[in-house]
């Protein structure tokens, strides 16, 4: 077992502790506001954030954290972590608002920009997804034993080529390079759903790809890719570099690829990503 193994195991519990505390407020017309970048925030998110928080401080106090709910934090600052937790306390808040079960509470343990691991809970359900590179990934469902996940190579003869887009963000250009992969593949059969979920379908083997060519944060992706990565997957850039998270002025991620590693149609979708036809 990996020296690692136990902190994961208290981070799935922190993070089902996040999420209890999310639960009272869901359904229930709980007050939306804005933030300074006009994304919504509630209290429910807030909830989440105070029980992570916590809960990581109490786990290893000598790792800074960085929250979407307190993210404003210096560079200069941030240049000097060497390791660091890298939280969304509830991802998908536009989905919860809505009443969608879509929403996840994400948390990753990131050094020299690399995800350790990640751990991605589902409130509504109970399930969870963890995992990082090297270490392997599970889903675990409520009452349940852990279940080693897998991406797949290809879709099961007779089955259809599954991306992941989202109900809510993309853009012609990502509208372009569907066509072009679809060139490549064949036809396509697109899977919706919110929130990091969309790493964890690629994980679980349920569907083969998800181009991101619209903006996401840093603390939107980090949990997922982690579970993505111990799954057999892999993040890219749309050049073709690995997906990392260095210390930079803006929190807001480039655009990204995740798919499995090794699949033969590689080098084309980076293609079609710098340069959608």
């Amino acid at each position: 077992m990996s020296a690692l193994q136990p902190l994961m195991d208290d981070v799935v519990r922190l993070a089902h502790r996040a999420g209890e505390a999310i639960l009272p407020y869901w359904r229930v017309g709980v007050t939306v506001t804005e933030k300074a970048d006009q994304s919504p925030v509630t209290a429910a998110d807030l909830a989440a954030h105070q029980v992570i928080v916590d809960g990581l401080t109490a786990l290893a106090p000598d790792i800074p954290i960085l929250s979407e709910e307190d993210a404003d934090i210096a560079l200069a600052v941030r240049q000097g972590w060497q390791r660091w937790w890298l939280v969304d306390p509830l991802d998908g808040t536009k989905e919860f608002i809505n009443g969608s079960e879509e929403f996840t509470v994400n948390i990753a343990l990131i050094e020299a920009g690399r995800v350790v691991f990640g751990v991605v809970t589902v409130p509504t359900t109970g399930r969870a997804y963890y995992g990082g590179a090297g270490l392997g990934a599970w889903r675990r469902d409520r009452g349940g034993e852990p279940q080693p996940i897998q991406v797949r190579q290809a879709p099961e003869a007779g089955q259809p080529f599954t991306v992941v887009a989202s109900r809510r963000h993309s853009s012609p250009p990502q509208e372009r390079l569907l066509a072009g992969l679809s060139a490549a593949v064949g036809e396509l059969e697109l899977a919706s759903v919110g929130s990091s979920l969309k790493f964890c379908l690629l994980a679980e083997g349920a569907a083969d790809c998800y181009p991101r060519l619209a903006p996401t944060s840093q603390w939107d992706t980090a949990a997922a890719q982690g579970v993505l990565e111990g799954a057999g997957g892999e993040v890219l850039q749309v050049d073709g570099e690995v997906f990392a998270y260095p210390a930079r002025e803006t929190l807001l991620n480039p655009f990204f690829l995740a798919l499995p590693k090794g699949v033969e149609w590689r080098e084309r979708l980076v293609m079609l990503a710098r340069s959608p036809q």
